[in-house]
């Protein structure tokens, strides 16, 4: 009887699930601030100021990810460096490729929202993200 239950809450957990639809993809576009890694062990470590956040422009599922530096007047900083990205989608999951000068890879799109972002990567890091809120000294 316990297995039955214990099946049938895994069963409930996966379907309550909704996953990445490819209609929110376009959620990704914005400025996304880093707020937690969650590491392999199950630790995580919260990130409670950054100085660096991420800008992400996608369209038809092409685009860019560029490391921004907000400043006090509402404008953004930046090194003019940008990793060039495209959405892929295999067996129902979504996946960002970034290809750069040096290199080459992929992070799973876990979790997509207006306010929230979870990626993981090859090691099974798990970032999340949230959307930026820019400062106001008003």
């Amino acid at each position: 009887m316990k297995k039955l239950g214990v099946l049938f809450i895994t069963v409930l957990l996966i379907s309550c699930h909704a996953g990445v639809k490819k209609e929110d993809l376009n959620k990704l576009n914005g400025y996304w601030e880093i707020k937690q890694v969650k590491l392999v062990g199950g630790e995580t470590k919260d990130y409670k100021v950054n100085e660096t956040i991420d800008y992400f422009e996608l369209k038809d599922n092409v685009g860019f990810r560029q490391k921004v530096m907000p400043q006090f007047d509402g404008k953004f900083r930046t090194n003019g460096i940008k990793e060039n990205i495209k959405i892929l989608e295999k067996q129902n999951n979504f996946f960002i490729e970034y290809n750069t000068f040096y290199g080459k890879w992929q992070e799973e799109i876990i979790e997509l929202a207006d306010s929230t972002l979870v990626l993981k990567n090859k090691d099974n890091l798990e970032y999340t993200y949230k959307k930026f809120k820019p400062f106001s000294l008003k």
